[in-house]
């Protein structure tokens, strides 16, 4: 899959918001620099579809992430609720029966498989009496994913050359957990599993969800111009074809 996604829209600035008004200020702030927005569960139970129908009429892109989970004809319903809004992405969670249920009757909605939360590690699996690394647990989610007809997968950047590795490049990664900081400026974070853009961009990445990063940055457009400096650098670095020794 060619994917031919303009600079600005590989950026899904997280509308981490509970007030619709705030979110809108921050999309008109970032207008011509970013394209895609991601609303989740905060922005959207504040505003619901006018938040996303305002954005999407401004003539951005939405990645709706609500990660679906229930039984399987619950979230058949609950898709078919997000067509003719004009959303790009979606989110789900769930097992093989629940995924072909997403895809059912999506029509042009893209439906991306969450593997395993980028707050997540390896602590949190024994909580849970699970055994293993997080890696094998989300390349097990996402093979499965994908092989249920999801479009793409949610991961953190660290498993995105393990899975392009394994399941090639015919499919959708975003991925959440980019940090263009240094580790010490963001030890209160509660993501687990970072990396830079420019590393997410070549382990494979397509999309890079970032909010704080650029919400809390003293000049946020100056960071965006950073970042996707990076992200063009990245992708040139990963067409290049690979050294002979």
């Amino acid at each position: 899959m060619k994917k031919n996604i303009p600079l600005n829209e590989r950026i899904i600035f997280a509308l981490d918001f509970a007030d619709p008004r705030q979110a809108a200020s921050w999309v008109e702030k970032l207008e011509g620099r970013i394209k895609f927005f991601k609303v989740g569960l905060q922005l959207f139970l504040a505003g619901g579809w006018p938040v996303v129908d305002q954005i999407i009429k401004g003539g951005n892109k939405v990645m709706l992430d609500l990660k679906f989970f229930d039984i399987p004809e619950t979230v058949h319903q609950a898709v078919q609720q997000l067509r003719n809004h004009g959303v790009t992405f979606a989110t789900i969670h769930g097992n093989d029966a629940i995924i072909k249920a997403a895809i059912e009757d999506k029509a042009e909605l893209q439906i991306l498989a969450v593997t395993v939360l980028t707050s997540f590690d390896e602590d949190d699996m024994r909580q849970m009496g699970l055994n293993g690394r997080v890696e094998d647990m989300v390349r097990i989610r996402a093979r499965r994913a994908l092989a249920s007809g999801c479009d793409g997968i949610v991961s953190s950047p660290l498993e995105a050359a393990a899975l392009r590795r394994e399941a090639g490049h015919n499919f959708f990664m975003v991925t959440p957990g980019i940090r263009p900081v240094t580790k010490s400026e963001i030890a209160q974070d509660d993501q687990r599993r970072t990396a830079s853009p420019g590393q997410a961009i070549t382990n494979g990445s397509d999309y890079l969800v970032i909010g704080r990063p650029i919400r809390n940055a003293s000049d946020p457009l100056t960071l965006i111009d950073s970042i996707q400096q990076e992200i063009a650098a990245g992708l040139e670095q990963e067409q290049q074809p690979p050294t002979r020794p």
